[in-house]
């Protein structure tokens, strides 16, 4: 991520498009006429395209066309492709104006971070896979991110039946790769996992083009990852430890350990609700401390005793934590510093970009901590709120301009294929259940013109939910990296009934012999995992997916369970 996929793809296209040109009007021969090509990325992304594009091509070379707006004014461009020789448009859009994409024959269709369509049913991925093209190219810095059946659904846009219908492949790479990562296979079982893998890597290597930054960047400065636990407030362990001894935990208790084969529909849906539910409680109590939480009017009490509200930074550790290090960033140092320290806060401050998943998170970090508690730090913000069209506009503007401190993003929408080189620090307040979308969302500013070092700050609450789901990073970032590295390493194995770990919060939280900078690795007691488990685990993958960045998740139905 970083190494300049864009502008290699605009050197191919503009190459292929000036050769067949030239071949056309010596031969005149219609199968040398050129065609125009198609670039289709997230939204965020086609005012970047058309802006390389610009400024590395003249128009005779490549000449955009930034299909975007409401359908009238999509209508409008439709009638201008003549003029052009290459579209840029959203996935969203492609989908939604595919009778225009699918008339058409293009030259090279490139998908920008092609992950997108890892999910063969879906209707995006079925209409992205009928578009007609003599090219088909993908560039995504994390192909895999779940399981191996998504490089399938990959390659069935690339080159359709290289690697067998679904069903083939499932039979021949997916289960046995899938069975060796049980931490109950036998030796059988992982040498039959382990001579799949080989045998995909051979398959699809001469067609997969990996270069890492070790390799090809060894001007850049390095990119360094800490981890900085928070301590959670009184409010957030009381929250935290409530729920511990509700009936919503005795659901998950009694959804994970069913002695069914195939789970009961609601089962999903309590896990995912409880996660949803502490993963707030992890950020801020006020996330979930609305007047349906049984818990509310005693709480607000409470609160109004202690002339405090649920506004306040201390309720949550990870706003307490967010604020010192901002500090400590030279960002948003006190006005009142004699003159010569307030000048060399400004000459070495550095400049971050905070990411949230939620835009809710993201608002409260915004309201309570930089307007009430950091009046003077200066920001911008980019998230699902600001049209596909300015998106740019606030990219370039961070850039360009110093003087701004801060850029908030949510990481759905700040975190695939921008360049925010920018800032030098990154600080996830939230973190995702997909490892890779926080990679993607760190290397905005780790990539190409970077001239600083990168420091990646990862807001932990120390001993809960979160600390866990790091430990469940690392294990997808294994199975990723043994799929697309040409090393065939062994599957690191965890038994999926670790799941029921994740809904306590650790007693040891305060234990002295406790280091920072440690991830828990401790086991449930379970008897092992069922194959209801797995199958909940499976669907957990999507559903998580899809909704972890939904700004307002319904947990209304959820806060009755919360009582004994």
């Amino acid at each position: 991520m970083g190494l300049g996929k864009t502008l290699q793809s605009i050197c191919i296209m503009a190459a292929d498009y000036h050769n067949m040109l030239k071949k056309f009007k010596i031969s005149g021969k219609d199968e040398f006429r050129p065609k125009p090509s198609l670039v289709v990325c997230p939204p965020t992304l086609t005012g970047h395209w058309c802006y390389e594009v610009e400024k590395f091509c003249s128009k005779e070379h490549l000449n955009p066309l930034h299909y975007t707006g409401p359908p009238s004014e999509r209508q409008r461009l439709q009638g201008q492709l003549k003029k052009h020789n290459l579209v840029v448009a959203s996935y969203d859009i492609v989908r939604n104006d595919c009778d225009f994409f699918l008339l058409h024959h293009w030259n090279y269709c490139i998908l920008d971070e092609g992950h997108i369509i890892k999910n063969s049913k879906t209707k995006l991925s079925k209409v992205i896979k009928q578009l007609r093209a003599d090219h088909r190219v993908i560039l995504s810095g994390t192909p895999i991110q779940n399981n191996v059946l998504e490089l399938w659904s990959l390659f069935d846009f690339l080159m359709p039946g290289f690697l067998g219908s679904e069903r083939e492949f499932t039979a021949r790479f997916g289960r046995p790769i899938l069975q060796s990562r049980d931490a109950k296979s036998s030796s059988k079982e992982q040498e039959a996992g382990a001579l799949a893998m080989e045998s995909l890597h051979k398959q699809t290597l001469p067609f997969l083009l990996r270069r890492v930054k070790e390799d090809v960047l060894q001007d850049l400065p390095p990119k360094i990852i800490q981890d900085y636990y928070c301590e959670l407030s009184s409010l957030q362990v009381k929250l935290y430890e409530d729920f511990s001894r509700s009936k919503a935990r005795r659901n998950v208790d009694s959804s994970v350990n069913s002695e069914e084969k195939e789970p009961q529909p609601k089962a999903t849906g309590h896990i995912f609700q409880a996660l949803q539910y502490l993963r707030k409680v992890c950020n801020h109590p006020s996330l979930v401390l609305t007047k349906s939480h049984p818990e509310y009017d005693t709480v607000i009490e409470d609160l109004r005793c202690e002339k405090s509200s649920l506004n306040d930074v201390q309720h949550s550790g990870k706003l307490v934590a967010l604020k010192q290090l901002l500090l400590d960033c030279g960002i948003g140092v006190s006005d009142n510093n004699s003159s010569e320290d307030a000048l060399t806060s400004v000459v070495s401050q550095h400049r971050a970009l905070i990411f949230c998943q939620l835009k809710s998170m993201l608002n409260i970090v915004e309201r309570d901590l930089l307007k009430a508690q950091m009046p003077s730090v200066t920001y911008s913000r980019l998230d699902g709120s600001v049209p596909a069209g300015s998106r740019h506009s606030i990219v370039q503007s961070f850039n360009n301009d110093p003087s701004i401190d801060v850029l908030l993003l949510t990481t759905h929408v700040g975190g695939l294929g921008l360049n925010l080189t920018g800032a030098d620090t990154v600080i996830f307040v939230e973190h995702d259940w997909n490892p890779m979308k926080d990679l993607q969302a760190m290397d905005r500013a780790h990539r190409i013109g970077q001239k600083k070092v990168v420091n990646v700050y990862r807001l932990i609450a120390r001993g809960t939910l979160e600390e866990k789901i790091m430990g469940l990073q690392k294990f997808k970032l294994n199975i990723a990296n043994s799929v697309i590295t040409q090393d065939n390493s062994s599957l690191h194995s965890m038994d999926t009934s670790q799941i029921l770990d994740l809904f306590t919060v650790d007693s040891g939280r305060d234990d002295k012999k406790r280091k920072d900078g440690a991830t828990s690795s401790s086991a449930s007691s379970g008897t092992g995992a069922k194959s209801s488990l797995k199958t909940i685990m499976d669907e957990m993958d999507e559903l998580w997916d899809e909704k972890q960045y939904e700004n307002e998740y319904d947990l209304d139905n959820f806060m009755g369970s919360l009582k004994n």
